[in-house]
């Protein structure tokens, strides 16, 4: 059958797409047959070519002269979206980077439909900025430009955790009240809704959404504060000048250990204002290994280790990492209580936030029948211990992490524009 419209879960860490191919909705294979891609791009130098998810990635780590960039979607909303940044002998805005990366997304969707889809719905967190009406509207706006510029003609949204809420009602068998969490790379979204087998074909859903509410917390966030709490302080972060009378600037570490602000690093002025900060410093030897780190580009490989530390704290207890030094070699171990302690206070800010959706619902937790769990940042053990502690009668389901978002906004886009 011929389609027409899609959904697109364009995600801070992964992204995904979606299309409704007549008996339900499907994901498109986008890098092999791997369902999801990483959002990330590098534009290789030495090749003169543009490369997107895994492949990215894999150029990078390899050693390939260029410019890597992920986390893409965090700077919607925010003053860097108009910011330029130099690829090649271009340079090259933000916003328009965000757009090179959804027409690789839409390449992939119209070669697996056989033609061009011209319709699509945009997820979207229910903030991608907090307490700032005006940037949201702004966030929203560039992301339909940029789909537009890339051939999209009918462009409409949805909120990422009611797209995982459709893809849950596929299932169910009864009504339920559900607590979707989604935590992504960017942002933690928290909605109570109202599903049932009845209820999975009506075109309006409005009345079954109990609640919405989120906060621009996520797993890269995470990856921050583990990298300031574990990681920095090994490169000079926190220590003194040589006459202890002051601290070290910090904003050189804030910045190798942010995704999307790397990159400012990665020039001459910097690494003479690292100079100076050296020739201060009480540890210099510390600051050495910082100075190593940005001269050869290593701070998306470091950011990397942080991310897979996190991770695979998941399933153990401990885990080692050598950070990328060229002439020397250090290896930290991180275990499970020094990630918890470091990102406990964002967690907190997360529970609260299940409460504010409680509140607007109108609903007291034994009510909620089911948490859905969906977002890579989900799996966190610290995470998932909360949820089950605030509702210990609610049954917890872990979805397709990084595919229930897209698969929700395929029946979405099914329902709005049809096929």
């Amino acid at each position: 059958m011929t389609i027409s419209c899609a959904g697109i879960d364009f995600g801070t860490s992964n992204s995904t797409v979606g299309i409704h191919a007549g008996n339900g909705p499907k994901l498109v294979p986008l890098e092999g047959n791997a369902l999801d891609i990483p959002t990330a791009i590098f534009f290789n130098f030495e090749e003169e070519e543009t490369v997107f998810g895994r492949q990215a990635r894999a150029d990078y780590m390899d050693g390939f002269e260029g410019r890597f960039m992920r986390s893409l979607k965090s700077v919607l909303g925010s003053a860097l979206i108009e910011e330029r940044t130099p690829i090649l002998h271009r340079s090259v805005p933000f916003k328009e980077i965000i757009g090179i990366f959804l027409g690789h997304l839409k390449r992939k969707l119209s070669n697996h439909a056989g033609g061009d889809v011209s319709s699509v719905v945009m997820g979207r967190p229910v903030f991608f900025v907090d307490d700032d009406p005006k940037a949201d509207r702004q966030a929203q706006n560039t992301l339909e430009e940029m789909a537009r510029a890339q051939g999209f003609a009918d462009v409409s949204f949805q909120y990422e955790p009611i797209a995982a809420a459709l893809a849950y009602e596929q299932h169910v068998a009864r009504e339920e009240v559900v607590l979707v969490v989604d935590i992504g790379g960017g942002t933690s979204d928290f909605s109570i809704v109202r599903v049932s087998p009845e209820r999975a074909s009506a075109s309006e859903r409005f009345d079954d959404i109990l609640s919405t509410t989120g906060v621009h917390i996520g797993g890269t966030d995470f990856d921050q504060l583990l990298s300031m709490a574990k990681v920095m302080p090994e490169l000079g972060y926190k220590t003194l000048t040589k006459d202890k009378s002051r601290v070290l600037p910090s904003k050189y570490f804030f910045e190798l250990a942010t995704w999307h602000s790397i990159n400012r690093l990665y020039d001459a002025k910097t690494l003479r204002e690292l100079t100076e900060v050296r020739r201060e410093a009480a540890m210099p030897d510390r600051i050495n290994r910082l100075m190593d780190i940005v001269t050869h580009r290593k701070g998306h490989a470091l950011a990397g280790q942080c991310e897979q530390a996190k991770i695979d704290l998941s399933e153990q207890n401990c885990v080692q990492f050598q950070l990328p030094l060229t002439d020397s070699a250090l290896e930290l171990t991180v275990t499970c209580q020094e990630l918890n302690a470091a990102i406990v206070k964002a967690a907190d800010r997360l529970t609260a936030q299940i409460d504010v959706a409680l509140s607007m619902a109108q609903i007291a937790k034994h009510q909620v029948d089911c948490v859905f769990l969906t977002g890579g940042t989900t799996r966190v053990p610290l995470l998932q211990s909360l949820f089950r502690k605030k509702f210990p009668n609610a049954r917890v389901i872990e979805g397709d992490v990084f595919g229930a978002v897209g698969t929700g906004l395929a029946l979405d886009a099914h329902r709005k524009f049809g096929n």
